[in-house]
């Protein structure tokens, strides 16, 4: 078989998965082909111009920590920043950021642009090439062929995409462009288990249609936190979001014309994602609720076009904008591009190891959407994983995993590749039992010795991290070791400040930990007192670790146990039929990667 080209790894699909996982390739050295449809909508977001959020800022922190791209494009691109759960614990605080969707696409395109080693190429891939069990290559539409031993495949909706708005179907990767048929089939034809899913999308408003008076105003943050842990400050200027409600109008006329939903119709069979409900969703699962509430968010700094967040729908277009328009401050709203929902295929990824290198066909990874996950942040640091072990694969070296203790990314893969999944996978604090260690402002502390490993740390970003470290350290050994005697000046001030009595001498660590102690108040007292250089960044990782370190201390022994039990070996000769309480199965039960080679 003849090929028109050559590359070390091929990456399909040029979503934020395939962003990550082409980036990081070539960054390691590695030859790297990304393959796209539309190379001027590489980074597109096809839903809500926003990164981040509960747990999912926390995985954009770790990928920036392991060398990737998304956090910095943010940094450059996001029109407004907050973060979110400020009001709660450190261990579920995470970073949001509203985009101009225009410019992130025009950003990471710009970014992989100039990333040595990394070549763009246009095109519907319809075939994988594939010869003794291992990949080999793939085949475009329009004939070329192009060989590589390993690819990512991060196709995100595509793979038999069908999109429904109303009773119409069509087929569609996302509006505008085509489904990635051909190459479903070959999937299929392949062996792979294939299910089926369902995301959806709300409408987009004309701005200048809307009565903002009507709305409460949500502004960013005064001192925006990055997601990048090298960027050093958020410049651009931020704009405000706004947050209105539905109402018993609006779902009485939902009630009233369910049918008109191809969710409650039957025309859908793709499971939607529990967390991110359609509105239809909202209004007949809770019927008890008067109103559920909206986010209107800019599109960009230089356009017009508003997202309802909180509004996805597939009603057809014209009853939309009837219901849009029961909702106040919506009354004269026009609809610029109704809301829809798109069934896709996806994989089950329990045929996948820790790596997301499939256990059928050696040398294809998978990453992103095609692997049951929803959002933007879990697409990414599937990718950046795959990227990695692509490399790794191709220089037969061993590959790379992430534990559940040590990162959300390690969570995300071992819930996927271990449970599969039954609807689309969000990520959740609530998901990681570490979490008080996996706290966002720790990514770096937890990841970025891997990222220098493989070569997608710069030098001055392991400069500044090592600068970090290094404060981190003095700070808390300063907390610690810094007393006030009750005959110090100081104590008495400390005693007046918290209208308290703390004994003969109290040090700030112990200080921290006493509840009567306002955290804000402790926060600009320890400013005034450190004798160095420090950061609000840094406090706050430092008050963090020790308020939590009883806590962590007891985790990290509860991991060391769970750690011997995982890496206890059985004898190969044990015959597990003479241990009580140990049922057999029949091995042929067992997913491909348990069973005996």
């Amino acid at each position: 078989m003849s090929f028109d080209e050559k590359f070390d790894v091929i990456v399909i699909g040029a979503g934020h998965a395939g962003c990550e996982a082409a980036s990081a390739a070539a960054r390691m050295g590695a030859q790297t082909a990304l393959i796209t449809l539309n190379l001027d909508l590489i980074g597109q977001m096809s839903c809500n111009p926003a990164i981040g959020g509960i747990a999912k800022g926390n995985l954009v922190r770790e990928v920036d920590a392991l060398g990737g791209i998304m956090g910095k494009v943010i940094d450059r691109t996001g029109i407004q920043f907050r973060l979110l759960n400020r009001s709660r614990g450190p261990a579920v605080r995470s970073p949001r950021a509203q985009a101009d969707r225009a410019l992130y696409r025009t950003e990471m395109r710009a970014t992989l642009e100039s990333t040595h080693n990394l070549y763009f190429r246009q095109g519907l891939v319809v075939d994988l090439i594939i010869k003794n069990g291992q990949i080999y290559g793939a085949e475009l539409q329009d004939t070329r062929r192009i060989r590589s031993d390993a690819v990512v495949l991060a196709t995100g909706t595509f793979l038999n995409g069908l999109i429904h708005t109303g009773k119409r179907t069509y087929a569609a990767g996302r509006a505008g462009e085509p489904a990635a048929t051909e190459l479903a089939g070959k999937l299929k034809e392949l062996g792979f288990p294939i299910g089926r899913l369902k995301t959806g999308t709300p409408p987009r408003l004309d701005g200048r249609s809307i009565d903002w008076e009507k709305f409460e105003p949500q502004p960013g943050d005064e001192e925006p936190v990055p997601f990048s842990f090298s960027t050093a400050v958020i410049e651009q200027p931020q704009v405000t979001c706004f947050i209105g409600y539905t109402n018993e109008g609006v779902h009485r006329a939902i009630r009233d014309n369910i049918s008109e939903s191809p969710l409650y119709s039957g025309q859908i069979k793709g499971i939607g994602p529990r967390y991110c409900p359609s509105i239809e969703d909202k209004v007949v699962k809770f019927p008890d609720k008067n109103r559920h509430q909206l986010f209107l968010e800019p599109e960009g700094y230089n356009t017009f076009e508003i997202y309802l967040n909180g509004f996805s729908t597939s009603l057809p277009p014209e009853l939309q904008q009837e219901l849009v328009n029961k909702i106040s401050g919506l009354e004269e709203a026009q609809i610029i591009r109704p809301g829809y929902a798109i069934e896709y295929d996806f994989i089950d990824p329990k045929e996948l190891d820790s790596s997301l290198q499939s256990t059928r066909i050696k040398g294809l990874f998978l990453a992103g959407q095609i692997n049951g996950t929803t959002g933007y942040e879990e697409a990414a640091c599937q990718g950046l994983l795959a990227g990695v072990n692509a490399v790794l694969y191709v220089k037969k070296q061993a590959s790379f995993q992430l534990s559940r203790s040590e990162s959300y990314i390690g969570v995300l893969v071992d819930d996927l590749i271990r449970h599969g999944v039954d609807e689309p996978y969000r990520m959740f604090t609530s998901r990681a039992e570490s979490r008080l260690s996996l706290r966002y402002d720790t990514s770096d502390i937890r990841l970025t010795f891997y990222g220098r490993q493989f070569g997608l740390i710069t030098d001055s970003y392991w400069e500044s991290f090592n600068a970090r470290r290094f404060r981190l350290n003095n700070l808390v050994r300063f907390l610690k070791t810094t007393y006030f005697k009750r005959s110090d000046a100081y104590y008495s001030k400390l005693s007046s400040l918290f209208n308290s009595d703390f004994g003969d001498s109290i040090n700030l660590a112990q200080l921290l930990k006493r509840p009567e102690v306002p955290f804000t108040m402790l926060f600009d007292f320890v400013r005034s007192v450190v004798p160095f250089c420090i950061t609000s960044s840094d406090l706050q990782t430092a008050f963090a670790d020790i308020l939590y370190e009883g806590y962590l201390d007891s985790q990290s022994r509860l991991q060391s146990r769970i750690r011997q039990y995982d890496e206890l070996k059985f004898p190969l000769n044990l015959d597990f039929r003479s241990v009580n309480g140990v049922e057999v199965v029949s091995m042929i039960h067992l997913p491909r990667k348990f069973r005996a080679s």
